[in-house]
């Protein structure tokens, strides 16, 4: 990424933490595109070994959120969203922290202060980024136990965590 690229990606982040996106024609385009049909499957590598793919998760509610170290509402979301994580995961819910950058030293750093007990899979090339539509961070993206598109959250904002619960809470008591 580009230093320019890096620096715009920034302000889009300070700028989701502060106006709502919902508004903007660019985020209902994604909005709609997010909700409908079947999550497209990938296979990322997971910080500390290994792999996972989407489609490995098959029959859980499954939360995929889009994240950089270099983002503020990023920073504060992660606590909360390892408590829905942790509350959750017996009822069959799976929570998998994407990260898009390519410094796994920053990474670790990162999540040295802000410890989570979620996988957290690197995407260094923002390859399943663009296959979600990404195009800020933080994004969030709920799929259910059939692997379809259920819910997306851009941006984040205090309180926002308490949607993230309702919406969770309903898909784990579908069957």
């Amino acid at each position: 990424m580009t230093h320019n690229a890096h620096l715009d990606r920034r302000m889009l982040c300070a700028m989701l933490a502060t106006a709502p996106l919902a508004a903007t024609p660019m985020s209902a385009a994604l909005a709609r595109a997010a909700q409908s049909g079947p999550a497209p499957d990938f296979t990322l590598p997971v910080r500390g070994g290994g792999s996972l793919s989407l489609s490995d998760l098959r029959g859980d509610v499954v939360m995929i959120n889009f994240w950089a170290t270099w983002c503020p509402p990023c920073r504060q979301e992660m606590p909360l969203l390892d408590q829905i994580h942790q509350r959750f995961q017996r009822l069959g819910f799976s929570l998998l922290g994407v990260n898009v950058e390519q410094e796994n030293r920053l990474i670790d750093r990162f999540l040295a202060e802000v410890p989570v007990t979620f996988p957290i899979l690197l995407d260094t090339k923002e390859e399943v980024g663009a296959l979600y539509g990404v195009a800020a961070m933080p994004t969030t993206i709920l799929v259910d136990r059939q692997g379809q598109l259920r819910d997306h959250f851009f941006g984040y904002k205090p309180g926002d965590e308490q949607k993230y619960q309702d919406a969770v809470r309903a898909l784990v008591r579908e069957r």
